[in-house]
């Protein structure tokens, strides 16, 4: 098992782009382009002699368009789909309406420079395409991937120092702060619609590119109850409110007196992301400390693991996502891993739990009841 390889077929109308990820998949010994297509069209025809693992996918193509190809495989025969297309701001709803399809990421390339935009993105490309060849569709039991050795993997140390300085005293008010991935703009979708207009504020990472969370947020905003938005930087955390960190930007939780706001700052890539889980969680950790619920979803790899433990450590309650609802038991997973975790559950009661703790958040007993964590599966 350990020896197969993952088939990737790779379709997209410009032959610069299929060359290049090729040549750059196959740098990875665990993945194998078994063939690249033009078009869906014959993409489909490679499909009927043989189905590979994964699929990656542009949008934009001519004869067939790849949200109505997209349709067509998870309807006749799911299989992981990463989409990797060039999305502008008027696009950024087809993005969305990609991940509604059933597509496990979105890559985005920019209009210019593609080759070498693919180049610099090697080792998320090929960690993706090995996440999404084990994600669980059935949702739309992942082991991180093994990255290939390159420069170091910098932790939330590259953005804010850790203290807890700052957390030491008691509100009124709680901060609920989430982060996701992979899976998680539908994780995150049901999480927010079960919340009552009172609730307590969140902020949230979702790794998402540069200008697509905005309309995620937006579309979340019409959905729900609360209001919900893309973060500006000095956004006032309220009750009835989420502000969700915009692309390409860290987001950290900050505090001035009892009232908490966010800073929303440039900075190197974290966990090789931005924003990342880790930055927001280890602001809010010392920021906010026992006043904080942290709540890690969905997604590949480890971020938010290192800062949900030093969310635990300064007090906040902190709750997982369960494997059984995860489309990527990454995240999760990496947290429990660190004991980091105190209460590990489905996503479809993870909302309700957040608003009963925001009710009883005085007793210290509720609080101690739920600090053991369900077992965890071997892996």
């Amino acid at each position: 098992m350990s020896g197969k390889k993952i088939r990737v077929l790779i379709v997209d109308d410009s032959a610069v782009v299929r060359q290049t990820l090729t040549s750059i998949l196959e740098t990875d010994p665990r993945i194998e382009v078994m063939d690249t297509a033009g078009d869906p069209f014959y993409a489909a025809k490679i499909m009927q002699n043989e189905v590979p693992d994964v699929i990656t996918l542009d949008i934009e193509m001519p004869r067939m368009d790849g949200l109505t190809f997209l349709r067509k495989i998870m309807r006749q025969h799911p299989i992981p789909v990463v989409i990797i297309s060039s999305l502008t701001t008027e696009g950024t709803l087809t993005g969305l309406r990609a991940l509604e399809y059933g597509a496990v990421e979105i890559i985005t390339k920019p209009q210019l420079g593609t080759k070498k935009f693919l180049e610099e993105s090697r080792i998320k490309l090929c960690d993706v395409v090995k996440a999404a060849a084990r994600a669980n569709l059935s949702l739309k039991k992942v082991p991180p991937a093994t990255p290939i050795p390159v420069t170091p993997k910098l932790t939330a140390d590259a953005v804010l120092a850790k203290s807890y300085a700052h957390s030491m005293i008691k509100t009124t008010e709680i901060v609920v702060a989430v982060g996701a991935s992979t899976g998680g703009t539908e994780a995150l979708a049901t999480f927010l619609k079960d919340f009552p207009p009172d609730c307590p504020g969140i902020v949230i990472v979702q790794h998402m590119p540069e200008m697509f969370t905005k309309t995620f947020a937006n579309r979340l905003n019409e959905e729900c109850r609360i209001n919900v938005k893309e973060a500006e930087n000095r956004d006032t955390i309220l009750r009835g409110h989420a502000l969700i960190a915009p692309g390409n930007k860290h987001m950290l939780v900050k505090r001035s007196g009892a009232k908490y706001f966010v800073e929303i700052i440039d900075g190197p890539l974290v966990n090789r992301h931005r924003p990342a889980v880790d930055v927001l969680f280890r602001s809010t950790a010392q920021y906010a400390g026992s006043n904080a619920v942290g709540i890690i979803m969905t997604g590949m790899g480890d971020d938010g693991a290192r800062g949900m433990a030093e969310m635990k450590e300064a007090g906040a309650f902190t709750i997982a996502q369960d494997e059984k609802s995860c489309v990527v038991f990454g995240m999760p997973k990496e947290a429990i891993k660190r004991n980091a975790v105190d209460k590990i559950l489905p996503l479809d009661q993870i909302s309700l739990f957040v608003q009963k703790y925001d009710s009883n958040k005085d007793n210290d007993s509720f609080k101690t009841s739920g600090h053991t964590p369900h077992p965890t599966k071997p892996a």
